[in-house]
């Protein structure tokens, strides 16, 4: 089974399968918030107004970075159970602020930015919510097993 959101020739795909996780990126959180990533960077940042140039274009740019960066860098320290959950408490932190971002846009620009594209990331990063915290569940259940 796989999750796509296409949007002007553009999908994204996450494959719903399990395989083992040898690396930051075989984590389907991780490639859920880089493509939201992408689709952010090509399809909303560029259509808001130059007024916001230095507000809500930075926020977006800035925010929707950080999330996958933070999966990325906390999953270097992943054995280390409070420093992972700390990196992944933050993403959450991101993915709630793109929420915020992205309701803005729609809200404040419609004019702009498309309505429905809006509704379909903040329904993405909602998932990536999720996603975050059951992978921060059955990383805790690993450590209590294991240690």
């Amino acid at each position: 089974m796989e999750i796509s959101i296409e949007n002007r020739n553009q999908k994204m795909e996450i494959s719903k399968r399990k395989k083992s996780i040898k690396s930051f990126q075989d984590l389907e959180v991780y490639q859920r918030f880089y493509n939201l990533m992408l689709i952010v960077l090509r399809e909303v940042v560029p259509k808001l107004p130059a007024e916001e140039r230095f507000d809500l274009k930075d926020q977006l740019r800035r925010c929707s970075k950080a999330g996958p960066a933070l999966v990325a860098e906390g999953f270097a320290k992943r054995y280390q159970l409070r420093s992972w959950r700390k990196y992944l408490e933050d993403a959450t932190g991101e993915a709630n602020e793109m929420i915020h971002h992205l309701s803005v846009c729609r809200d404040a620009y419609p004019d702009f930015i498309d309505k429905n594209l809006c509704n379909e990331l903040i329904d993405e990063y909602d998932i990536v919510n999720r996603q975050i915290f059951y992978l921060r569940k059955s990383w805790k259940n690993f450590h209590e097993k294991y240690n």
